[in-house]
């Protein structure tokens, strides 16, 4: 946590789309790329047969030597660290180090509690590859995230629809 009042957040899920940050996290702006090395990305739920506003799995990181997940570093006021916290309510928080072009960054980020491997909704997915593509992490990550197998849901998205229009 840096001491100006603000602080460093790495987002690696739906977080990457700044318009889904600040649907809660007004202060949010972007700082860099960046990477976080051995963890690999998952989906699943905090728990197994869970509903989550998403309709399915959402990303979480987990331990694994050689891997590595790449996100953006966001710079928050200190304000928003209550409205994050609520918003990642079943992960806990954590302090890791990201891979920036300026050097490593100490960052809060998130873990999820309980997880259960879920596919992701396809509306999940395309939030986080149009925060890949708005934000520039690499094209090979992008790829990767384009290649992740969805659970096919085709019902309604209260989270889409309020991202939809704060993007329009």
């Amino acid at each position: 946590m840096s001491s100006d009042g603000y602080f460093m957040y790495f987002a690696f899920g739906s977080n990457l789309l700044k318009e889904r940050l600040q649907l809660k996290n007004p202060s949010a702006t972007f700082y860099s790329t960046g990477r976080l090395k051995d963890y690999v990305l998952r989906f699943g739920l905090w728990g197994e047969r869970v509903q989550c506003r998403w309709n399915g799995g959402v990303a979480t990181i987990e331990e694994n030597p050689g891997a590595e997940v790449w996100g953006v570093v966001w710079k928050l006021s200190k304000d928003n660290l209550a409205s994050l916290d609520k918003q990642e309510e079943v992960y806990s928080p954590m302090e890791v180090s990201v891979e920036t072009d300026s050097g490593l960054l100490a960052c809060r980020t998130y873990q999820m509690n309980n997880f259960s491997a879920c596919l992701p909704s396809p509306q999940y997915k395309q939030v986080l590859c149009l925060g890949a593509q708005q934000n520039g992490l690499p094209l090979e990550y992008l790829k990767k995230l384009q290649d992740v197998e969805t659970n096919n849901y085709s019902g309604p998205s209260s989270i889409m629809d309020e991202i939809k229009l704060v993007m329009n």
